[in-house]
């Protein structure tokens, strides 16, 4: 083979791209030693943007199409040097082809508790994590802000970069999203849709597109998630306030069960049980009493708030924690009397 055969070897006619699948957003077409052939043909496939780069600088960009390469299609010729010369003028340029489809399944996730700042409880910390989807827009910003001359830019090469995005606007997307920070856990949609709006700029600042996210959990602290249970457990009762009563004292039974220590702290839980019964029964009675209307008479809501049952039920477990050495016999007599008098 002669040397004129063996240069000719290094001139490109065809310029393409074929995606392996392996996530790459940005390659660069390797054109090493070789010259690109005047009149080649540039093929740029659906869901990719190519650019041409001439001396450092963004000549033209192709979207998806066939082309010639000549003056007509890529004015940046006119001002190369040696075209005259040998080989139908071949000239020296970098072509960087960009993925612009869509990017699906991008994880986010909170490493550590955020520590956020909440109207009715102060400071909260909360775990969050979903997914999200994204793709490129603008390749010669991409270019110029992020992957530059490198020969092959990835999404794993992006990941921690968008995560970081992702998590530095959550404090954003609770303050846009007005769901009250308790109630996070279950408005996980408009969560989300407050998250992408947040994210979505920084996004654009480096030429991609955010396309969603979803948020698949929400962990509230646990104390939150205590208030949320008993929020769950009042809307199960409704306005039965003698039902509540009966959960509550379900709930608080428990705990007075596990004391286990100093006698008079148990006593103490006791008789708080019973003070929280009588201000239970009060309140019943102002609560029926104004959904009674005006006219009805208090003695009739009092009567409607506790049933002879649940007064009875109340007097047995007492009478059970009096056998357990929990009450004293004053202490139980003294209670018993006062759930008594609610039946006169």
């Amino acid at each position: 083979m002669g040397l004129m055969d063996f240069v000719k070897k290094q001139f490109i006619d065809v310029i393409e791209w074929m995606e392996a699948g392996d996530g790459t957003v940005a390659w660069r077409y390797p054109a090493t030693d070789r010259e690109i052939q005047y009149g080649a043909t540039l093929v740029v496939r659906e869901s990719q943007v190519a650019i041409f780069v001439n001396e450092g600088k963004v000549a033209d960009v192709f979207t998806p199409g066939t082309y010639k390469l000549t003056t007509q299609t890529l004015p940046v010729l006119t001002y190369l040097k040696n075209w005259d010369k040998l080989f139908q003028s071949p000239f020296k340029s970098d072509v960087y082809y960009f993925s612009t489809r869509q990017q699906l399944d991008q994880r986010w996730g909170t490493s550590q508790p955020i520590t956020l700042r909440d109207k009715d409880f102060g400071a909260v910390r909360l775990r969050a994590f979903g997914n999200y989807a994204f793709r490129l827009v603008d390749p010669k910003l991409f270019h110029t802000e992020v992957s530059g001359t490198r020969d092959a830019y990835t999404v794993n090469d992006l990941d921690g970069q968008l995560r970081g995005l992702v998590l530095q606007h959550i404090t954003d997307a609770v303050a846009q999203s007005g769901v009250p920070f308790l109630d996070l856990a279950a408005n996980q949609v408009a969560f989300a849709q407050a998250l992408a709006t947040a994210t979505a700029p920084a996004f654009e600042a480096i030429g991609l597109k955010l396309e969603g996210v979803t948020v698949q959990n929400i962990s509230l602290p646990e104390e939150l998630q205590k208030i949320l249970d008993q929020r769950i457990g009042m809307g199960m009762v409704g306005n039965d306030m003698g039902k509540f009563m009966q959960y509550q004292t379900a709930q608080a039974l428990p705990e007075i069960a596990k004391g286990g220590g100093g006698g008079s702290g148990i006593a103490g839980d006791a008789a708080g049980l019973g003070a929280g019964l009588a201000i239970g029964q009060t309140m019943a009675q102002s609560i029926q009493q104004g959904l009674a209307g005006a006219a009805a008479p208090a003695a009739a809501a009092a009567a409607a708030a506790v049933r002879p049952d649940e007064v009875i039920a109340t007097i047995e477990k007492l009478a059970d924690l009096k056998a357990k050495g929990v009450l004293t016999e004053e202490e139980f007599a003294s209670k018993k009397a006062e759930l008594l008098k609610k039946l006169a």
